[in-house]
């Protein structure tokens, strides 16, 4: 009992000194328990939304995925089924929506049966009412938007055959409950309208009220005896989970992802907290080496330290576990106040987060605390006497220099090879490589940070005087300190660039390949059907476009229909995926996108089906599994349509220009829609600006708790400088210059830190990009602004850490602090 209660005195003298510790393992508990309670609550909202499209209805009833939909004998059959009370065929068809200029918006929209039976309605009404007659519409409130039409208002749509219809707007879906149909307009009409508005029209579900007081498990059995083994037949709970089956996958890519930024805070966490107890161990030299005269061992000195820490690791993680479930409840009341849709989140962790977290922060701190522990009960009795300890031995030197150059040669040696071999062995490389690389380095910090401290220090000298060429001297005197200090800063910082860089350079490497290998710059269709006369002929009086069109046509192939393409392949963009392989077809051959092989027989002609890299074919032409020769096509299908056409700026012109001359073609030609093929890749290129964005700003969080264990060390360095302080004082050094020269110290300190990380950050970061991109070349370099961002955030670091310490130190007297011991 007397031993911890001299832990506790012990610990509570010394809780001023390692309260910022204290503060960086509860701030990385605190990110553990966000991270791990967001990421569940992003998972939580794809279930929440898949599981509202699956309405809410108590049987569904889905065809089998070969058979394409089911049939108006299916629904009937469902109906006269003893236990059903109601049945909503869920219609699914191609329709379309016209702007003012009588132009169609997108490529088309999907029109979507709205139930009879209000029980049975799965869309997700925004504002309005129901349509309940033929002239009655809903639209998703996106394209309600981008015609400008309010509730009440008559909008234009395309009917079944061809012409145009007005409708009135009854009312707006929103379309986050419907992620199926995401990115495409929504027109929503009473079922017995659907065939007037959309073509290709199939049943996708029945959605099925049962009598109130039937077994479900009971009627679900009738449903399938009834309809044998044509369907599906399912409750809305087990639909649910389907639903929501795949979430389980991507909550364990979410939380991964999220956790890897959360163990680097944690492994900065850590840091800190090691430095801080070497440091303060170093200071109570004399105090341990008179336990060791007074007879305590070197283990119970290790058991004293290791208490200590295990105090401060379960004081730090309480407070963390407090502060996560504050943000919980903070982050849960500011979701409650969005729009959310069909989604309803709480991001309030659950007791199996905050205690592991918990744990996970003692277990930190002990392992922190066990490196000084070991090294402080080395402390010889003798330096309780004011002699010298003995110095460390060479044989410890000689495998720690060995153990620095093997880290140092293998990463590098992975790093090289990561980046020349191709993938995917390539990424795993560079990635092993750059973290022994980096330990290599971290275990030369205490060189390589005063060094370029050194450097930093001379424009310091010369802008701060005397503060500027004390804080220089400080921190190059102490080598120690100084590398233990920065090594925090510089895994921060070198990951933060790292992952910018690399995210950078992948999207300026595959983002023009993904643009340049479409067929063309822009593709031109009429919504289910050929294009109409004369379209040809006025694209190609435009003398600023190349056109390619491409003719398809519907065989009968093994049995199903099969949409067959032929296009010129000279014409095509030399760079187009799999255009080496349609330049080589010849007449009976077809390139097949779905990888199939052999020979089939289409009407009287044999086709030789070949296997493609890519999916050429339904690149070129919407539904298109097989490519064949334009000879081939005249034989399969005579007098075949031309249904899509390729368009590209002739040589010498710009795509701005392109456009404005294909709007000039098109203008009289309405029902042709037009498509921007570099849509794909300006959504990549949003993606990982995205994943950059948010890589900055979870990052960001380890440099901010590296910031605690500079602020740390300098307040622990004023103790241990206090009669130096009181000296300066003396001799005539103001207030002013002394927090000047603090403030000085931790600038240079951030600043090496950075300025090494990034260094660091963008060769590694350049590496991966280089094992992902080696297949389509690695252009770019690292990006100009994150990396001004990151050592502008590291300044701010450096000046936050600077203000604690350098109010401490302005507060002291010059005989307070030389009658300091």
């Amino acid at each position: 009992m007397t031993t911890y209660r001299y832990t506790v005195a012990e610990l509570r003298g010394q809780l001023r000194q390692l309260l910022l510790s204290g503060a960086a393992i509860a701030l990385g508990v605190a990110f553990l328990i966000a991270s791990v309670s967001g990421s569940g609550a992003l998972v939580d909202s794809y279930s929440q939304t898949a599981a509202a499209e699956v309405g809410p209805g108590d049987i569904q009833v889905t065809g089998k995925a070969a058979a394409g939909g089911l049939d108006a004998a299916a629904a009937e059959q469902v109906r006269q089924t003893p236990g059903v009370a109601a049945v909503a065929p869920r219609l699914t068809g191609k329709g379309g929506v016209l702007a003012a200029d009588g132009r169609p918006l997108d490529r088309g929209a999907a029109v979507s049966a709205v139930a009879e039976d209000p029980a049975l309605r799965w869309q997700l009404l925004k504002d309005g009412r129901w349509p309940t007659g033929p002239g009655e519409v809903l639209l998703d409130t996106g394209t309600a938007h981008r015609l400008d039409a309010a509730v009440g208002a008559d909008v234009h749509l395309t009917r079944a055959d061809g012409t145009a219809a007005t409708a009135r707007l009854v009312g707006t879906l929103d379309e986050r409950g419907a992620p199926s149909l995401a990115g495409v307009p929504i027109i929503g009409v009473p079922a017995g309208a659907v065939a007037g508005y959309a073509t290709g029209v199939t049943t996708d579900r029945l959605d099925v009220r049962v009598v109130p007081g039937a077994s479900r498990a009971g009627t679900v059995e009738a449903l399938r005896a009834a309809l044998g083994a044509g369907a599906q037949v399912h409750t809305r709970e087990a639909s649910v989970t389907e639903a929501t089956r795949q979430s389980s996958t991507l909550y364990g890519v979410v939380l991964i992802a999220a956790l890897s930024f959360v163990l680097i805070a944690l492994a900065v966490a850590r840091m800190v907290v090691g430095n801080t107890f070497t440091v303060v161990l170093a200071q109570r030299t004399r105090q341990l080496a008179l336990l060791r005269c007074v007879g305590a061992d070197r283990q119970q000195l290790r058991r004293l330290i290791r208490r200590q820490g295990l105090l401060l690791g379960v004081g730090a993680s309480t407070a963390g576990v407090l502060l996560g479930v504050a943000l919980g409840a903070l982050g849960t009341a500011v979701v409650g106040g969005l729009d959310l849709g069909p989604v309803h989140l709480s991001l309030m962790p659950s007791p199996l987060t905050c205690l592991p977290a918990g744990l996970f922060g003692v277990l930190l701190t002990l392992l922190a605390v066990r490196g000084p522990a070991k090294a402080a009960a080395a402390v010889p009795p003798i330096a309780a006497l004011g002699g010298t300890p003995a110095p460390a031995g060479g044989a410890a030197r000689v495998r720690a220099a060995v153990w620095t150059t093997v880290l140092l040669v293998a990463g590098t040696a992975l790093l090289v090879a990561g980046a020349v071999a191709p993938p995917p062995l390539s990424l795993l490389a560079v990635t092993v490589g750059a973290i022994a690389n980096f330990f290599g380095v971290l275990r030369l910090s205490h060189r390589v940070l005063p060094a370029v401290v050194a450097v930093l220090g001379r424009p310091a000298r010369r802008l701060g005087g005397t503060a500027g060429r004390l804080a220089t001297q400080q921190l190059r005197l102490n080598p120690g300190r100084t590398g233990a200090t920065g090594s925090a800063l510089l895994l921060g910082v070198t990951v933060m660039v790292g992952a910018v860089t690399a995210l950078d350079i992948t999207s300026q490497s595959l983002v023009p390949v993904m643009s340049a290998r479409q067929p063309g710059v822009f593709s031109a269709a009429a919504t289910g059907a050929a294009l109409p006369t004369g379209v040809l002929g006025a694209l190609g009086a435009e003398h600023g476009l190349t056109v390619t069109p491409v003719r398809s046509a519907t065989v009968d192939l093994d049995g199903r229909p099969t949409v067959v393409a032929a296009v010129d392949p000279t014409r095509l963009n030399s760079s187009t995926d799999d255009v080496d392989r349609a330049r080589a077809l010849t007449g009976g051959a077809a390139l097949s996108g779905l990888g199939e092989t052999g020979v089939r027989r289409v009407g009287g002609v044999e086709l030789r089906l070949q296997p493609g890299r890519s999916s050429l074919p339904f690149t070129l032409q919407s539904g298109a599994t097989l490519l064949v020769t334009p000879a081939t096509l005249d034989r399969l299908a005579p007098g075949a349509s031309v249904t899509t056409a390729w368009i590209s700026p002739a040589a010498g012109d710009d795509r701005p220009t392109a456009r404005r001359a294909l709007d000039r073609a098109l203008a009289d030609h309405p029902q042709v829609t037009v498509a921007d093929t570099a849509a794909q890749a300006d959504t990549l290129r949003s993606l990982l600006d995205r994943l950059k964005t948010v890589s900055m700003a979870l990052l960001s969080f380890s440099v901010a708790i590296a910031g605690l264990g500079v602020a740390a060390t300098l307040m622990l360095s004023i103790s241990e400088r206090s009669r130096e302080i009181g000296m300066l004082r003396a001799i005539g050094m103001s207030r002013e210059q002394l927090r000047r020269m603090l403030t000085l110290e931790a600038l240079l300190l951030s600043l090496a830190g950075a300025l090494v990380g990034t260094a660091l950050g963008a060769a590694y970061g350049w590496a991966a990009a280089r094992s992902i991109t080696s297949t389509v070349g690695t252009v770019g370099t690292p990006p100009v602004l994150p990396v001004l961002a990151a050592l502008a955030l590291t300044v701010l670091v450096g000046l936050a850490a600077a203000v604690l310490p350098a109010r401490r130190v302005g507060r002291m007297s010059a005989v307070a602090a030389m009658r300091a011991s």
